[in-house]
C-alpha cells in the first residue's frame, strides 16, 4: 500500500488509480470494516489525527479532484466531502524520498511524465499534509 505524500497530478494513469483503489482499502481499514491491513504502517499517520476518517475522506477527495481533471470516472460517492481538516506533518527527508521512488516508476513505465519532472527542483504535497524538518519517516518501508 502506498498514500503518496506528493500531490496526485505528479503520478501517471497507472499510479493514480492504484492510489485510488489502495486509499479506498486504506478508508475502509479505518471504518473498521475489513480485517486485513489493521497494522499497515502507512495508515500510522492518519490514525494519529483527531478525526481520521476525515482526513482520508479529505485525501480521497484530493484524489479524486485530480482523477476529474483528467477526465476518469472515479465514484464520487466513495467519500464524503470534507471542507476543513487537520494537516499531518510529513517530513521533507520522506518528501525526498518519494520523489525518488516516483521518478523511478514514472522512468518505466511514462518516459513523457518522467522527461517533464525529471529536472524539477519543487514538487507540491497532497494538501493534506504539511512539510517539516526531518529524515525518511519511521513508518515507511525501504
Amino acid at each position: 500500500m502506498r498514500i503518496w505524500s506528493l500531490h496526485p497530478k505528479y503520478l501517471d494513469a497507472k499510479g493514480l488509480v492504484a492510489l485510488w483503489r489502495e486509499t479506498l482499502l486504506a478508508k475502509n481499514v479505518l471504518e473498521g470494516k475489513t480485517k486485513g491491513y489493521k497494522n499497515h504502517p502507512q495508515l500510522d499517520r492518519f490514525k494519529a489525527t483527531l478525526k481520521p476518517i476525515n482526513s482520508i475522506n479529505y485525501y480521497l477527495q484530493k484524489v479524486w479532484d485530480e482523477a476529474n481533471t483528467r477526465g476518469y470516472n472515479f465514484d464520487r460517492t466513495k467519500f464524503v466531502e470534507i471542507e476543513a481538516v487537520e494537516f499531518i506533518d510529513v517530513t521533507n527527508g520522506q518528501m525526498d524520498f518519494e520523489i525518488q521512488h516516483l521518478l523511478l516508476k514514472l522512468k518505466k513505465r511514462d518516459i513523457q511524465k518522467y522527461s517533464t519532472y525529471i529536472n524539477n527542483d519543487h514538487f507540491d504535497v497532497h494538501p493534506l499534509f504539511k512539510i517539516i524538518a526531518g529524515g525518511i519517516e519511521e513508518w515507511e518501508k525501504i
